[in-house]
This record gives C-alpha cells, sequence and structure tokens, in this order.
C-alpha cells in the first residue's frame, strides 16, 4: 500500500537467482518480455492498464537497511551480497505499449532491457500489477460495451481483494470505460470521479421511507438519487419517491440530477413498470439506476428485454473480474548479449504450442487499414526492422503458415507501439492522467471491428511475425529438436 516499501514484492527465487548470477559474476545484459497468451473471458482485445505504477516502482526500487537486514535474517543470502543489495539502483532500459492501448495475446506489452541481476529481480512486481490492472481494465471495457452508451459507476470497493485491489482496480475500471467509482481515495489519488447513492440503512433509521427520502433530497439537490427497494419497490418506493419529486417541483425547487435505484428483484420488469409510473407522473427526465451482482451478460440480457435503466453500478463482478480472475502475463526471457555487444536470441520450447517463446529483440508495428482507420493486424518483428507502406505487405499465421493476407502498398499505415518509458535508469516517459488515458482508451477501441468488440465468439485480431523473426525462430527449433 506504499509504493516505498515495494523493494521486496518479490518471490524469493528472484533474489536466489541473483545471488547465484552474483556469485558467478554473471550479470551480462538481458532482454525480458511481458506477454499473455489468451485475452481475458474470452474477449477479442484487452487493455494495457497499470504502467505509471510499475513506473513508480522503479522510480523507487531501492534495499533499505531494513530490508537487508531481514533478507540476513533469512540465513541464505552472503554478507557480499547483501553488501551488493545495499547500494542497487535499476540502471536498464524498459519499453512498453502505454496504458488504455488495445492489446492482443503473444506480443510483448512491456521489454525489460537491463543486467541479468536487475531483470529478474523485476519481474514478479511488473507480473503483479500489469496483470491486475490489465485484467480489470479489459473487464470494465466489456461491461460498458454491453451498457451500449449507459454510464457504468464503479461499485466493488467493499467486494475488492483488499485496499490495493479496491483502489487499482478502480483506476483500472475507469481507463476501461467507467464514467465514476464510488471509491473515495481513487478519487483523491487519481483525480477521477466519485459517485454513490445511499444504502438501505438510511431508509431503515427514519420512521418511514417518504420521510427519508426528503431528508436526503434536501442535503443533495444537485444530485439526488433515492433507493426504492427496501420494502416494496412500485408499492412504496417508487411512489414514495414520486411524491418527493412533485413536492420539490411544487415548491420551485428542481433537482439538477435525480431519479430512483433499484437493487434486488426483477430488474427488467421493476424497471418498465417504474418507467410508465416516473412518465405518467411527469417525471421523464428521472434516471433509473441499477444495481445488485451486474456483470457484461446480465446487462447484456437485460437489454434485451427492454429494460428501462439507463445507469448501472457494478461491483463484485467487475472488481474482481469473477469469472476470470486473472490475467496469465508471464515474463520469459528473449535475447542474451554476448561479448560483441550483439543480443542473441533465446527460445522457450514446450510440448504446447501456445507456450513456445518468440526470441529476440523486438518491437510491435500496429497495421490499419488506410480508408477505414481499423486495425488489420499487429506484425512483432525485430527492433531494427523498417517497412514502406508504399510497398506491398505480405502477412502470414505464424503457425498456420498458409494462411496469408496481401496488403497492397499505400492500402494501409503501421505504427510502432512499443514506446521507451527507461533509459540508462532514468525515467523519460511522462504518464497521462487516467482521465486522458480513459479518453485515449475510448479512441483505440474505435479502431476495432465490430466483429472484435462483440462479447460472444468475437473475432480474434491477427497477430504476426516478420518473415525475418519467423525464420529466426524456426532456426531456433529446429535446432533444439536436432539437440534432443
Amino acid at each position: 500500500m506504499n509504493r516505498h516499501e515495494l523493494t521486496l514484492l518479490t518471490d524469493l527465487y528472484e533474489l536466489t537467482m541473483m545471488q547465484g548470477y552474483y556469485a558467478k559474476g554473471q550479470n551480462e545484459k538481458v532482454i525480458f518480455d511481458v506477454f499473455f497468451r489468451q485475452n481475458p473471458c474470452n474477449n477479442g482485445y484487452s487493455v494495457c492498464a497499470g504502467l505509471q505504477q510499475v513506473i513508480d516502482y522503479i522510480k523507487n526500487l531501492n534495499f533499505t537497511y531494513e530490508n537487508v537486514d531481514y533478507l540476513r535474517s533469512l540465513g541464505i543470502f552472503s554478507e557480499d551480497f547483501l553488501q551488493y543489495l545495499s547500494g542497487f539502483h535499476f540502471s536498464g532500459d524498459i519499453y512498453a505499449i502505454p496504458e488504455g492501448t488495445v492489446i492482443f495475446p503473444k506480443e510483448p506489452l512491456l521489454k525489460v532491457v537491463a543486467p541479468i541481476m536487475e531483470a529478474q529481480l523485476v519481474e514478479t512486481a511488473i507480473l503483479n500489477i500489469i496483470n491486475h490492472q490489465s485484467l480489470i481494465a479489459t473487464k470494465a471495457s466489456r461491461v460498458v460495451f454491453a451498457a451500449d452508451g449507459d454510464g457504468i459507476m464503479e461499485f466493488g470497493l467493499r467486494r475488492a481483494q483488499g485496499p490495493d485491489a479496491g483502489l487499482y482496480g478502480a483506476r483500472a475500471a475507469m481507463i476501461g470505460g467507467c464514467v465514476g467509482t464510488s471509491n473515495v481515495l481513487a478519487g483523491e489519488l487519481f483525480d477521477v470521479p466519485v459517485m454513490g447513492t445511499h444504502a438501505h440503512s438510511w431508509i431503515m433509521s427514519f420512521s418511514d421511507e417518504y420521510t427519508a427520502f426528503k431528508t436526503y433530497a434536501e442535503m443533495y439537490p444537485d444530485n439526488c438519487t433515492l433507493l426504492v427497494d427496501t420494502y416494496d419497490t412500485l408499492k412504496s418506493g417508487v411512489p414514495n419517491a414520486i411524491r418527493v419529486f412533485q413536492e420539490f417541483r411544487d415548491a420551485k425547487k428542481p433537482f439538477k440530477k435525480y431519479g430512483i435505484r433499484l437493487d434486488s428483484g426483477d430488474l427488467a420488469y421493476l424497471s418498465k413498470e417504474a418507467r410508465k409510473m416516473l412518465d405518467e407522473a411527469g417525471f421523464p427526465d428521472a434516471s433509473i439506476c441499477a444495481s445488485n451482482d451486474l456483470d457484461e451478460y446480465l446487462l447484456h440480457d437485460l437489454k434485451i428485454q427492454g429494460a428501462a435503466i439507463n445507469s448501472w453500478g457494478v461491483g463484485t463482478n467487475l472488481i474482481t473480474s469473477k469469472d476470470n480472475p486473472s490475467f496469465g502475463g508471464v515474463y520469459k526471457l528473449a535475447a542474451i548479449q554476448n561479448e560483441a555487444g550483439e543480443f542473441v536470441p533465446k527460445i522457450k520450447i514446450s510440448e504446447n504450442t501456445e507456450k513456445i517463446t518468440n526470441p529476440g529483440n523486438k518491437t510491435i508495428f500496429r497495421i490499419y487499414d488506410k480508408t477505414t482507420g481499423k486495425v488489420k493486424a499487429d506484425l512483432i518483428c525485430f527492433a531494427d526492422e523498417t517497412f514502406d507502406t508504399d510497398k506491398d505487405l505480405l502477412l502470414f499465421d505464424p503457425i498456420e503458415t498458409w494462411k496469408k493476407t496481401k496488403l497492397v502498398g499505400g492500402s494501409y499505415t503501421i505504427r510502432e507501439i512499443l514506446v521507451p518509458i527507461f533509459k540508462n535508469g532514468e525515467c523519460i516517459y511522462q504518464s497521462p492522467s487516467v482521465k486522458e488515458i480513459a479518453e485515449y482508451c475510448r479512441q483505440e477501441k474505435k479502431t476495432l471491428w465490430e466483429e472484435t468488440k462483440r462479447l460472444f465468439n468475437p473475432h480474434q485480431v491477427y497477430v504476426d511475425l516478420s518473415p525475418k523473426l519467423y525464420e529466426v525462430k524456426r532456426k531456433l527449433l529446429e535446432e533444439m529438436s536436432i539437440e534432443k
């Protein structure tokens, strides 16, 4: 919960490996890639989030006297290694895809170029931060899509797995497209809108429902949303809310924003009946907000059923990504620098084809259709490769290589999406505000085809390898198979 105390937020084996490298005098520069293998929730894309917290972590990465004393107490680290840790600082380079960017499986979201001891240490914390926020940002984006233009309020703090998950989950949810959060600390730290109504306990603490509503309305005339399901939604709650709305209108004290909230029962039926009652009473502009264990699937069904709801409070299922609680990002060695200063590609092989890594020092080019501005594919290539958009470009599936697409020169544009964050240990990147990242994410999603954004069986965006990278990977796999 304190960014200055994250140095030991690491797995023990990172430190034991560091000591092994130290003892052997092995600290050559290496490249590690952060990537994931599958979109969460069977989505057609993911949303990258958490980079600002990675930056904060790297900036404040140092071992205090207390840290070193604790490690000494474990009895497994040598005194000279502990002395090395006392003067530790990150001196490498980091490249990353900016927050709010739509991302796809197998491409590097973040690349660490650093001496191997430094690169090894930062693995766990980077994965912890990126995995969590990217997961929640992606889940929020799905919920926002299902709402089809209605506002989504993030209400999950009390159900999050601890304060940090609630705080940074709220941040990620805002990036994914939520219009506000109930989390006041998130509002303060990230300068995002905070929203909320009142609980059933407010109603129950008064002698009757009408008095509770009227008191609340008098206190908050600029934003008065009344929870109407404490006793009986249609026989008591909505009529009492209408009574208060009418009294304020008669007294010429109009509300700036007002409405009701439903938190239980058949939301489709209740919202349609409540809408009729509000309209007949002369309050067609009163909003109807709903909560109660919502997720994108329930929103989708309620929309199909014609629910008269235009604002949604989504909590548990969003902040925990309940149906898919982990993002699955991994951190894999891609290259080791030799004595000549060249990066030698390294590959991890597996019986599972999906787990075979892409070797070398890489970058990513996003390819767009020039006419529509929509994403055609992502191309992973070596960092020193360049492409001329006036020339034809042949894309092919790196696994099913007979599947090919030829882009005619002049019909497409490209953009490199991996950008420098740290150079020689110094941060050279200025992170935007959460509001700016959220707007950028909104624009990013406009570059996706509708088929990619749908909730069910979405089209998967192609992530291809350049011919040069594909050939190096193929040769490494052949060499490995011969050695076996």
